[in-house]
């Protein structure tokens, strides 16, 4: 049973490796760091991990990644869109798209488009912060409205619920979790996120943020409750801006356009 999990090389998506592997699934690992990914192999308990690196600020990486992904598995039983990046400043990718709404949203949005006909679910970590999310499908990167890394973060999030519903729409098997605030070093220029984790027992551990990841990869949720959002390893009501189907179907014909069809 091969599980892709992204964002793997620390925190949620390497406590989800090492869950999903003592489960007896062979986990492909990516990440940007290819040291960091082994690191975190030679630590898995199941049977034998691969290693694939990838750059999320380039979609032509991503576009290498789907490539070696389908040539070198027939199946995959899960993939895990975990990477994710939280930005106080204002950044553009070789593509020309924000970096939040590429990492966030464009690349994972890219090698799922790619790898459709091959998954059997899949599983896109989001966030509450999607409550807050404005999205516009007709500007993605917020060039025409006021950025700020928050707002921007919240757009991402709410886009990964909707990328969700629209899967689901399509008939593929897939749902999206809040893992809660998680003890690493995501967002660590934010200070914002300094005061969460000051806050004595708010931020969990990774292995926390994990368990949902690990539950709808492995339980009959995962497949049954397609289109949906969860938290602590529960259905949880979506707001409308992150369940809106036809907002959802705007938003996917805005990627697809930003991705190059």
């Amino acid at each position: 049973m091969i599980s892709v999990i992204t964002g793997a090389s620390a925190g949620i998506g390497a406590a989800a490796a090492a869950g999903l592997s003592r489960l007896g699934h062979k986990v492909v690992l990516v990440g940007r760091d290819e040291t960091r990914l082994k690191a975190v192999a030679s630590g898995l308990t199941g049977p034998e991990p691969d290693v694939l690196t990838c750059d999320y600020t380039s979609l032509d990486e991503v576009r290498k990644l789907a490539s070696q992904l389908r040539g070198r598995y027939g199946r995959i039983a899960v993939l895990a869109n975990n990477a994710g990046v939280m930005s106080t400043s204002r950044r553009t990718t070789g593509d020309g798209h924000e970096l939040m709404v590429q990492v966030n949203h464009l690349a994972p949005f890219l090698l799922t488009h790619l790898l459709t006909d091959r998954v059997d679910r899949v599983v896109t970590t989001t966030s509450r912060a999607g409550r807050t999310g404005k999205l516009d499908p007709g500007d993605l990167s917020r060039e025409r409205r006021r950025w700020n890394g928050w707002l921007q973060y919240g757009d991402t999030k709410q886009a990964n619920a909707l990328f969700t519903v629209a899967l689901a729409g399509r008939g593929v098997a897939a749902t999206c979790f809040h893992p809660g605030v998680i003890r690493t070093g995501f967002a660590g220029g934010s200070l914002l996120m300094r005061l969460f984790l000051a806050l004595p027992g708010y931020a969990k551990p990774p292995e926390h943020g994990a368990r949902t990841l690990v539950h709808l990869a492995t339980h009959p949720d995962g497949l049954e409750r397609s289109g949906r959002y969860f938290a602590e390893g529960r259905e949880e009501r979506a707001s409308s801006g992150m369940s809106d189907a036809a907002l959802a179907e705007r938003l996917w014909e805005a990627s697809l356009s930003a991705v190059g069809g």
